[in-house]
């Protein structure tokens, strides 16, 4: 069974979701949590000239889980370093801290050091028809002329809990459309695109990002992240340094019956099942091996919240720059441009810090949602955030 003609008009809207008209939610600098840095004008990937984001959201049906017919809480979210209408590969690297997960494509960009088209993220049973959907959107636009292949990156995080994940609900039309909606400007976060049935940290999680703006001695770069949050226990969760997962400790993943405050009857899923996707772009002129060095550093801003890698989480990140363009298409000696390793670090710093806000904005955006067999999982309460970080001193104001 397809998804019901009830989502139909959720779908148009969340087709073009990186512009869509949903209303404004509070994100963490206008809670007043201190976060380090200083943003770009969005605070946001697309901060990053060039850089465009789609979605592709999937919400249909309610109540017990029939295999092939839902509840459906997927999607595709797509992410083009120079926009959907350039060919022009980016200079890029990546890195896994924990392998419990998939990004296609990546052999490909360890040996060639370039990303050819989009970063693509799904549900993990979507790899597949994700990748084959890229491979028919750049032939039908008339890429291979100059290519002989296609290695398309596409990243994955499970949301099997809230989603008929082998119900196989995401389409090859629902990717291209996730590409086809993809342009700059304001991002929109939490249950969206690849994000709309994911978990983070036991609450709602999703898609999240954020931007920082180094100093004008350091350059004066932009570093974007963007974040498919899917992954940690709720204890080890800390935001601006407080203990935030052991101070709200109930409102945990749930079946029905579901008080609404704490867990109820019937097994939610494992805390620790899960994974995160992220995605690093600057305007710096970074060289492959270091933007390899880059996309490690991602790993330090889960850190910063609680995040330890577990067994069971995929936690996967690219990095790439839009500087050097037309590297990779020139057929004589490329001319190449480089930051000096001695001057990398205040882009490590940056990183860290985007990813650490990305995540946060991720759940705050997500709103509390239900899915297959009832599971209810909550969104982080913002009042009851406040409350904490007042209590630990952490707010701005």
């Amino acid at each position: 069974m397809k998804r019901t003609h009830l989502s139909l008009a959720f779908l148009i809207l969340a087709a073009g979701a990186s512009h869509a008209q949903r209303p404004v939610l509070e994100r963490g600098r206008d809670l007043g949590i201190p976060f380090e840095g200083t943003t770009g004008p969005l605070n946001a990937i697309t901060d990053v000239t060039g850089v465009e984001v789609g979605h592709r959201t999937l919400v249909a049906g309610s109540g017990k889980l029939v295999v092939g017919k839902g509840p459906v809480r997927t999607g595709v979210t797509a992410v083009f370093p120079r926009g959907k209408d350039s060919d022009d590969p980016v200079f890029a690297g990546w890195f896994t801290m924990n392998g419990n997960g998939e990004m296609t494509g990546t052999t490909w960009v360890e040996e060639s050091g370039f990303l050819w088209g989009p970063v693509m993220i799904t549900n993990t049973h979507s790899v597949g028809v994700v990748r084959d959907a890229v491979i028919e959107w750049v032939v039908r636009r008339g890429r291979m002329q100059s290519d002989e292949w296609s290695l398309p990156v596409v990243a994955e995080t499970w949301d099997g809990g809230l989603n008929d994940i082998n119900g196989f609900h995401v389409t090859k039309q629902d990717a291209w459309a996730a590409m086809d909606s993809a342009r700059g400007g304001p991002v929109v976060e939490g249950s969206v695109g690849g994000g709309t049935g994911m978990v983070c940290n036991q609450f709602k999680g999703g898609i999240g990002t954020a931007s920082r703006r180094l100093d004008q001695q350091d350059g004066g770069y932009t570093v974007g992240v963007l974040v498919q949050c899917n992954y940690g226990r709720r204890r080890a969760l800390r935001i601006a340094g407080a203990p935030v997962g052991q101070e709200i400790s109930d409102l945990v993943p749930c079946r029905a019956p579901c008080s609404g405050v704490r867990s109820g009857g019937g097994a939610a899923i494992p805390p620790d099942v899960g994974s995160i996707i992220i995605v690093v772009a600057t305007d710096a002129p970074l060289l492959p091996h270091q933007l390899k060095r880059v996309a490690r550093r991602a790993a330090l801003g889960v850190g910063r919240l609680g995040g330890v890698a577990s067994n069971s989480s995929g936690d996967i990140f690219i990095a790439f720059s839009t500087a050097n363009p037309h590297a990779s298409r020139d057929s004589g000696l490329a001319q190449v441009s480089m930051v000096a390793n001695d001057r990398i670090t205040p882009f490590f710093e940056a990183t860290v810090q985007a990813t650490e806000e990305a995540i946060v904005n991720a759940m705050l955006a997500a709103q509390t949602m239900t899915g297959a067999d009832d599971l209810t999982v909550f969104a982080l309460p913002h009042d009851r955030l406040r409350d904490v970080l007042k209590r630990y001193n952490r707010l701005t104001r």
